[in-house]
C-alpha cells in the first residue's frame, strides 16, 4: 500500500465489507460479552429481532415511505429554486455581489433553529417538514452552484462571444454544459445532508416517519429499534447515493474521463 495508489473495484468492495464485519464484531463483543449494559446498547441479534417486529407488525414500511417522500419533496423544492439562482450568481457578478452576503450568512443558520417558527407558520403537518429540509439545503446548493458556474474557463466564454453568441447563448451553450456535471455532483452531496434534516424535522410534532419511531423508541428505552432506524436511514441514503452517482455517470459520461 503506497500513497495515492489506486485499488480495483473488487478490492474496494472487499475493504468496505471488511470494515462493516469488523464493526459488527466489535459491537457483538461489547454487548454479548456484557461490557455494555443492554439498557444503553442492544446487541446485534436483538436489533435484528426488533427490526423484524417493526416491519412485520408495527407498519414501519409506512414510516420509511413517509420519510423518503419528505426528503425527496423538500430536496426537489430546494433544487428547483437554488440551481437557477446559483447559475445567475455565477454568471453575473452584480447578482453575486447582491445575494452572496445573505446566502453566505443564511447557510450557517441551523435548520433546526427554524422549527419553532415553522410550526407557528405552517403547523405540524407535512409543509413544516418539507420547509425544514428546504431551508437546510437551498442555501448550500445556491452557493456551491454559484462557485461552480463562476469557475468556468474564461477562454470558452470568450470563444463563444467571438463566434457571435449573446449573453443567453453563453449561459445556455457554455456555462451550463460546462458546469452541469459538477452541479449534478453538488446535488448528490446535498441530498445526503437532507437526510439529516428530515430526522430533525420528524423528532418534533410528527406522527409518522423514521424520526418519529426513534423518538417513541427512546421513550421506551428500546435501543434495538433506535439502532435499526438509524441503520435503515444509512442504507436508504447509501442506495440513493449509488443511484444518483450511477445516473450522473450515465448522464455525463465524459466526466469519467
Amino acid at each position: 500500500m503506497r500513497p495515492l495508489d489506486p485499488v480495483t473495484s473488487k478490492q474496494r468492495v472487499v475493504y468496505g465489507l471488511a470494515f462493516f464485519v469488523l464493526f459488527v464484531a466489535l459491537w457483538g463483543w461489547a454487548t454479548f460479552g456484557g461490557h455494555v449494559s443492554k439498557t444503553f446498547l442492544a446487541n446485534p441479534l436483538t436489533m435484528v429481532q426488533e427490526g423484524y417486529e417493526l416491519l412485520a407488525k408495527q407498519g414501519f414500511l409506512f414510516d420509511i415511505g413517509m420519510t423518503v417522500w419528505r426528503v425527496i419533496g423538500g430536496f426537489a423544492l430546494a433544487a428547483v429554486i437554488a440551481v437557477p439562482i446559483g447559475v445567475m450568481m455565477g454568471a453575473y457578478k452584480p447578482v453575486e455581489a447582491f445575494l452572496e452576503p445573505f446566502v453566505s450568512f443564511a447557510r450557517y443558520l441551523p435548520a433546526s433553529a427554524f422549527i419553532p417558527l415553522l410550526i407557528l407558520w405552517a403547523g405540524i403537518g407535512e409543509l413544516q417538514k418539507l420547509l425544514v429540509i428546504f431551508i437546510g439545503s437551498v442555501f448550500q446548493v445556491i452557493l456551491m452552484v454559484a462557485v461552480t458556474v463562476g469557475g468556468t474557463r474564461r477562454d470558452l466564454v470568450e470563444a463563444a462571444y467571438t463566434l457571435g453568441a449573446g449573453d443567453r447563448g453563453v449561459i445556455r451553450r457554455v456555462l451550463l454544459p460546462s458546469s452541469a456535471p459538477d452541479i449534478a455532483e453538488i446535488l448528490r452531496l446535498v441530498l445526503g445532508w437532507a437526510w439529516t434534516y428530515v430526522i430533525v424535522a420528524e423528532l418534533i410534532g410528527s406522527s409518522s416517519g423514521i424520526g418519529h419511531m426513534i423518538t417513541d423508541s427512546q421513550a421506551l428505552l428500546n435501543t434495538g429499534q433506535i439502532i435499526f432506524g438509524i441503520i435503515v436511514i444509512g442504507l436508504i441514503g447509501l442506495i440513493s447515493d449509488f443511484l444518483f452517482k450511477a445516473f450522473n455517470a450515465w448522464l455525463f459520461p465524459w466526466k469519467l474521463a
